[in-house]
């Protein structure tokens, strides 16, 4: 397994070793979860962001749940 030095000031080491007691979990397996949580929303985001700008360069248009219903209503 990889092996990664972080320097945090003494009051970030307190403040990360009293987060990582209150989970009831290592300093190193607490910036490990959260960090990838953090990282992972972020990459969704931009990828959401993308897909967005994309939808509206190709000029797509949505439909209303509404109109959904009024076009396939008739086939139940």
């Amino acid at each position: 397994m990889a092996k990664l030095t972080i320097k945090v000031s003494e009051y970030e080491n307190e403040w990360l070793q009293y987060m990582a007691k209150f989970y009831g979990i290592s300093t190193s397996d607490l910036l490990k979860k959260y960090s990838m949580a953090q990282l992972e929303n972020d990459y969704d985001q931009q990828t959401a962001d993308l897909a967005h700008k994309r939808w509206i360069k190709d000029d797509k248009k949505t439909v209303s749940m509404e109109d959904i219903i009024d076009e396939f209503d008739g086939l139940s």
